[in-house]
């Protein structure tokens, strides 16, 4: 059986390494020693470092945060890619732009390491479901090298261009429309409780209607939930400092292009109001308490 190491067993990685565990060898590696234990319980062989996960010539899956996790799992301490070697093949789901793509692509090609770059969209449950939208930008040989993890994990593969870097632009792409939808939601529901309107009905009426969005129905109900008895309750699907991130991504790439973003760039301060309050490891839907904290009362009509 091909054999995979993944990096990062977070929200999407966990999934995305159980969902590869029925059909490859999979190791896995994360600073969290609960994650590891979750991911053995799943059938994951759970490696003490990134090198000590990796098989030589082999692939590594790259499921961390960030730029900065990227770069440590593969060059830090105990790093992958050397332990990776030449012919070996890494397949990059994270979001961290075009142009650290095409960077990272350029440093590993060095050390006779091809690069797919293969972010993904839907979140956990379609991870583990095998049902995600991975865009893929790739030559054609790493690629197809690649084909069975990607196929494993999604629903819907775009190869959208042939060098790495592309895909990372379309995910650019995606990540401003969902930014975007999700405040635009947060802002829908805080309107509706200032008029009286219970959150719930609003939010499956809406998602009903041409109003609908697929953030309106995916985080609508935990923003409702946000205004109720189980308010502590709301499960992080997806957290707030990811879109902090991916925000900023869409709007330095919108400045570099010469193309405005300025629904982008208010979404953004929405994110990160969220982040200077303290709310980077709750769900995203908890920027709505923002815009109407759950203390605060319906506008009466009749004042002014």
């Amino acid at each position: 059986m091909t054999a995979v190491a993944v990096l990062g067993l977070g929200a999407m990685g966990l999934p995305t390494a159980t969902r590869l565990a029925g059909e490859f060898t999979v190791s896995a590696f994360d600073v969290s020693a609960a994650r590891r234990e979750l991911a053995a319980a799943a059938g994951v062989r759970p490696a003490g470092d990134p090198a000590a996960a990796v098989t030589a010539g082999g692939i590594v899956l790259l499921a961390v945060r960030d730029e900065a996790q990227v770069r440590e799992a593969l060059f830090g301490t105990d790093g992958a890619a050397a332990a990776l070697g030449e012919r070996g093949l890494v397949v990059l789901t994270s979001t961290i732009g075009p142009d650290a793509a095409r960077t990272l692509a350029a440093e590993l090609a060095g050390s006779g390491i091809a690069l797919v770059d293969a972010p993904v969209s839907g979140g956990p449950a379609r991870a583990g479901a095998g049902d995600l939208l991975i865009v893929v930008g790739a030559a054609a040989e790493p690629l197809a090298r690649a084909r069975p993890v990607l196929d494993r994990l999604a629903s819907t593969l775009a190869v959208v261009g042939e060098r790495p870097g592309d895909g990372q632009a379309m995910k650019t792409v995606n990540q401003l429309l969902a930014g975007v939808h999700i405040a635009a939601a947060a802002e829908a529901v805080a309107l509706a409780r200032a008029f009286g309107l219970d959150a719930e009905t609003v939010v499956a009426t809406l998602s009903a209607g041409a109003a609908g969005s697929f953030m309106l129905a995916d985080r609508g109900p935990r923003m409702a939930q946000a205004y109720g008895e189980h308010a502590d309750e709301v499960e992080v699907r997806s957290r707030l400092d990811i879109f902090v991130k991916d925000m900023g991504i869409v709007t330095d790439a919108g400045r570099a292009a010469r193309v405005p973003l300025p629904l982008a760039a208010a979404a953004q301060q929405l994110y990160l109001l969220g982040h200077i309050a303290g709310m980077d490891a709750r769900d995203d839907s908890s920027v709505v308490t923002l815009l109407s904290p759950p203390g605060s009362a319906p506008t009466d009509p009749t004042e002014g």
